[in-house]
């Protein structure tokens, strides 16, 4: 499946109550379990002892879960229950009628405990016909096959970046995640400024605007 190896492959439905039930989660979320989902597949575990890969030093292993979908739009905090709940570094492959959508997180460990993990910023391909999509294990470890998994994954979401893929991954979603931030706070302060109609209040943020434009373009290639 997905192009993996045959040694890979789980294929076993996992009880979508099995992150919900017994923890204590909002109603919402609950519901976008119960509502939005059809079922959960853990459809391969990637690991060194499964395929010639070596061992890393902060992603023992790789699972892939395929979720399939009642809806094309999913509450990105199902996502994030279920990967505060397995202890493992996850792909997920959204399908829904005939379509499929790769998402990951970074992810890591939570200090030096190798059990606990701090999720961060979701990315996400586009659509694509289900046949189409194959996971790409390139990379000599663990660690480099994650890495180039969510580089591939989040695409132009890290492309037009200041840093380049001499940096860190851990350098490279710092810098996507502050101009997430940045670019919120640009929509607001134009929004504001739309709305203001004293002068001196309408002089100071957009001061402020371009303070905030000067510091994408920094962070951003050829802005």
């Amino acid at each position: 499946m997905y192009g993996l190896p045959d040694s890979t492959t789980v294929n076993r439905k996992i009880p979508k109550k099995r992150f919900y039930e017994n923890i204590n989660i909002s109603p919402a979320l609950k519901r976008s379990f119960t509502e939005e989902i059809q079922a959960i597949y853990w459809s391969n575990k990637i690991a060194p002892s499964l395929v010639n890969i070596q061992e890393g030093s902060a992603v023992k292993e790789l699972e892939v879960f395929t979720i399939e979908l009642n809806t094309q739009l999913l509450n990105e905090a199902v996502l994030r229950q279920i990967d505060r709940e397995i202890p493992y570094h996850i792909l997920f492959i959204l399908k829904f009628e005939g379509k499929c959508q790769a998402w990951i997180a970074y992810k890591e460990a939570s200090g030096n405990n190798q059990t606990a993990f701090r999720v961060e910023n979701y990315y996400h391909s586009e659509w694509q016909d289900e046949d189409e999509i194959s996971i790409d294990l390139s990379g000599l470890s663990m660690d480099a096959i994650y890495e180039n998994l969510v580089r591939v994954t989040a695409g132009e979401a890290f492309e037009n970046l200041s840093v380049n893929n001499g940096e860190s991954l851990r350098a490279t979603v710092d810098c996507e995640l502050l101009v997430r931030q940045l670019e919120k706070q640009k929509e607001r302060l134009q929004n504001q400024l739309r709305r203001e109609k004293q002068l001196n209040r309408k002089m100071e943020l957009n001061m402020k605007l371009k303070q905030i434009k000067r510091d994408l373009e920094e962070l951003k290639n050829g802005s």
